[in-house]
């Protein structure tokens, strides 16, 4: 894979503008951090060469100077809202990211429960957190947040939020996703800080939209077309024009915001300081995210791909009830914005065509039989087609991984004896509809046999090798397929036909 982003080169000059940000302060920043922590998959494949952890390495480097603060909507925790990327709600979401920040030798100082009004789902969740020995602040619903400024800016409004005690200088304030009350627990702390004479503040880590781009390049309009569903719009920033005479690139959504912020600052007991600092969005931003491109070219050809995979992922959330055809549309805009289409998506047409095949073949129902198609980094296109054995996808994978430790296609890899227990288990003991293995089935099966079969732990070596391939299939993903490409880390996209019968 060709590179465009050197992850060093950025570090270096984001570590430093982060620390020169603090010192605008009185020794204490509130930096909101936008996106993903511990696996950043969108920005890793529209700027190949980004490591998918580059921001907990930047974290790493600013370790002695930061504490962690994770805050999670009580109204989001109420509604089981999902994290697609991993298919976990929010609250187990926030508690895996939790352990994994602990895994990467990050502690996270406190949890604060955002937006609550005594939501039992969100009482029950403080009570686990607290009994896993973190610490949970409550944030209170504030009625016409954006209309009573006065009432924001009072005792009753941030000053009833509960106060987290921080000791470093700058504080990490993350959580599960947008609308997680983030900006709102930095300006509730500032508020309680200014009381105490504190003068601390505020600022944004996001790295996309990426501000000092053109609008209409392809790593922003990728951005636009993963948060369709949020209605994200880019736009120049009408505030850094108006003071510089310069073009800047940012959202509706923060444009909005800081419009909003500024009223309610201009309440704060010392607003002169704040307001002073920052004069548009952008500025609140600190985002050195171009100084890593280091080829233009590749980071356009990435993102262009991107925008494909987006319009896949969301007609699968569509034909599952989650999203509106508005949301496809305007995935359909942005495709043509870039010219390209979904036939610019090799393994798109290879998967149909491997489940015609089958269909054919066997002269059966187009519903019954699946496709899956895997792009190899060398180019290679690889298929699968699924049968009484195993599912589509998991065909793919052993052509794959057999394709790429030179295995010929006569040599079986999976002992009979372990695939006939496995199907035995599924059949009498689960009492399964479908013998066939799924994904994570057939990786389970492969690491069995590879004890008594060489071939097959070569293969179980070769797994590592289509990490972060692109893979296509004709049908929606069943669980132990979609959870197995999950672990492996490949780039999966969707026709999302429903399956109507199994073999």
């Amino acid at each position: 894979m060709k590179k465009g982003f050197d992850t060093e080169k950025y570090l270096e000059e984001q570590t430093k503008a982060i620390l020169e940000r603090v010192k605008k302060f009185d020794n204490k920043l509130y930096l909101e951090f936008g996106g993903k922590l511990c696996y950043d998959g969108h920005a890793s494949r529209v700027l190949p060469g980004y490591e998918k952890e580059t921001k907990i390495k930047l974290l790493k480097k600013l370790k002695e100077n930061i504490e962690i603060v994770y805050c999670i909507s009580a109204k989001d925790i109420q509604n089981g809202r999902i994290r697609t990327d991993f298919g976990l709600k929010y609250d187990e979401q926030a508690v895996k990211d939790i352990d994994d920040l602990r895994e990467r030798g990050l502690n996270v100082s406190a949890v604060v429960i955002t937006l609550y009004e005594e939501e039992i789902s969100a009482k029950k969740f403080k009570a686990k957190l607290e009994n896993m020995g973190i610490d949970v602040y409550l944030h209170y619903m504030i009625r016409g947040y954006t209309n009573n400024f006065k009432l924001v800016v009072s005792d009753e409004g941030y000053g009833k939020q509960e106060y987290v005690e921080t000791k470093k200088p700058i504080v990490i304030v993350t959580g599960t996703g947008g609308g997680s009350g983030k900006m709102s627990f930095c300006l509730a702390q500032i508020y309680h800080e200014q009381k105490k004479g504190v003068d601390s503040g505020f600022a944004k880590f996001e790295t996309f939209p990426i501000w000092d781009l053109p609008l209409e390049h392809p790593v922003n309009i990728a951005y636009e077309a993963a948060t369709a569903d949020l209605g994200d719009i880019n736009m120049i920033d009408p505030f850094f024009l108006k003071k510089y005479n310069k073009t800047a690139i940012n959202y509706n959504r923060d444009i909005e915001n800081f419009s909003i912020m500024q009223k309610i600052i201009s309440n704060f007991p010392k607003k002169d300081s704040l307001i002073s600092t920052y004069n548009s969005p952008t500025e609140m931003g600190v985002n050195k995210i171009s100084c890593g491109i280091i080829n233009d070219d590749v980071v356009r050809e990435a993102s262009k791909q991107e925008v494909i995979r987006r319009y896949f992922w969301y007609r699968q959330q569509r034909m599952m009830g989650s999203v509106d055809h508005e949301t496809t549309d305007r995935i359909k805009v942005l495709m043509r914005k870039l010219d390209v289409s979904i036939s610019d998506r090799k393994v798109v047409q290879q998967a149909r065509d491997a489940a015609f095949e089958a269909a054919k073949q066997k002269k059966g129902n187009k519903n019954i039989y699946c496709g899956a198609a895997i792009e190899l980094d060398d180019g290679r296109i690889i298929t699968g087609k699924n049968s009484p054995l195993m599912h589509a996808e998991s065909a793919a994978i052993l052509n794959a991984v057999k394709e790429l430790a030179k295995i010929p296609d006569n040599i079986d890899l999976l002992s009979e004896d372990v695939i006939n227990k496995i199907r035995l288990l599924k059949k009498d003991v689960l009492k399964r509809s479908s013998e066939n293995l799924n994904v994570e089935e057939i990786m389970i099966a492969l690491a069995i046999s590879s004890s008594t079969n060489p071939m097959a732990g070569l293969a179980v070596e070769m797994l590592r090798k289509i990490k972060d391939c692109e893979m296509h299939t004709t049908h929606i993903l069943r669980k132990g397929d979609e959870g197995g490409l999950i672990s492996l880390q490949m780039h999966v996209t969707t026709d999302a036909n429903f399956i109507i019968t199994s073999v």
